[in-house]
């Protein structure tokens, strides 16, 4: 299982970075859809969508809203908009993770989760997609890094110091002190990327989105946990060996792209 793990993640990666570093803007774009689609697919059984003619009507619709989005890439204003309305939704996922702590049997309307669809998958293509555009496949790659940098700290300070539990009742692996040591370790990739990346404004600005990024990456990861516990799911889905679904793996991103460029507009970076 662990081998064929890191097998499925080195695949990933390399193909990620050939995507980032090998292709222009619009083959970036492309290629983020072999990524958005299929997790498009297990979103919309996520939503309660089980027949297949309605999620593939569930990928269609998330596709038809990317296609409109992409002429408005470089529209900053646009992109500006979209990425407050997210981050907006983000922070409303905070009060949907209360709701179901404290009540975990109330079932969610399809129509919600549905809606919910569009911070989830279509944001952060519009995110990435603008990233790369206006300051360079670098950026994205440190965002990258930064989630599976958090990720990684969170995991290994949880598994030596873990004790107090920071939602049981969705996720109950994850602890505090997992998100101090993801903390830690974003600290330490934030303060390094200043001698590397050209940021512009406030290093002290970039080094606090930085952190703020990473809150949302956990906030990403939880929404997705709670979605699945909810439908009695372990994984989203069995595309990826070793990995379950494609939405397991770019939940946490899928909350960071955009409020990490959110954040990039606001210190002038």
């Amino acid at each position: 299982m662990l081998r064929e793990r890191i097998l499925t993640a080195l695949v990933l990666a390399a193909l990620a970075l050939g995507a980032l570093f090998g292709l222009p803007v619009a083959g970036f774009g492309a290629a983020l859809l072999l990524v958005i689609l299929p997790a498009a697919w297990e979103w919309a059984r996520l939503a309660g969508f089980s027949a297949a003619p309605a999620r593939w009507g569930y990928v269609g619709a998330v596709l038809l809203l990317i296609l409109a989005s992409w002429p408005w890439v470089a529209n900053k204003s646009f992109v500006g908009g979209l990425l407050a309305v997210a981050a907006a939704g983000w922070i409303g996922a905070l009060v949907w993770l209360k709701r179901f702590a404290d009540e975990p049997d109330r079932p969610n309307r399809a129509a919600a989760v549905a809606a919910a669809g569009g911070v989830v998958l279509v944001a952060p293509w519009v995110a990435l997609m603008a990233l790369r555009a206006e300051y360079g496949p670098g950026y994205v790659l440190f965002l990258m890094l930064l989630v599976w940098a958090a990720d990684i700290g969170a995991y290994f300070a949880g598994r030596r110091w873990g004790r107090r539990k920071l939602a049981p009742a969705i996720s109950p692996g994850k602890t505090w002190e997992g998100v101090l040591g993801g903390g830690v370790a974003t600290l330490f990739l934030a303060l390094a990327a200043l001698s590397v990346l050209a940021v512009g404004g406030s290093g002290v600005g970039f080094v606090a989105i930085c952190m703020i990024t990473m809150g949302f990456s956990i906030v990403g990861d939880l929404f997705e946990s709670m979605m699945k516990r909810q439908r009695g799911l372990k994984d989203s889905g069995s595309l990826l060996p070793g990995h379950g679904g494609v939405l397991d793996r770019v939940d946490s991103l899928s909350a960071a792209a955009p409020v990490f460029l959110l954040g990039l507009y606001g210190i002038g970076g």
